[in-house]
């Protein structure tokens, strides 16, 4: 599975590439103060650059976040059994004789 998810960000960059390749012609790209004349290849590899890494970013703390969760459940989990160990051997049964 992992070898798949490599060979598809290959692809993608690749992909990235080959349309880079194709268009230079050169664009005004306006930003919010002022504006720039860009070759259109290096404006859609900075864009999917950026991309890729908000992705990259947002997607990782969603993992971080669910990795601690799953990390603090399973130290509560371990610490409800323990007591439930430790309860049920000191309420031994009583012998009627």
């Amino acid at each position: 599975m992992k070898i798949i998810k490599i060979i598809l960000v290959i692809a993608l960059f690749l992909i990235a590439l080959a349309l880079g390749a194709q268009n230079q012609e050169t664009v005004t790209f306006n930003y919010l103060v002022a504006q720039n004349e860009l070759p259109l290849s290096l404006l859609l590899g900075v864009v999917f650059v950026a991309a890729f890494a908000i992705a990259w970013l947002i997607f990782g703390s969603l993992y971080l976040k669910s990795t601690l969760t799953i990390r603090r459940l399973r130290k509560q989990l371990n610490k409800s059994k323990s007591q439930a160990t430790s309860q049920s051997s000191e309420q031994l049964p009583e012998i009627k004789g």
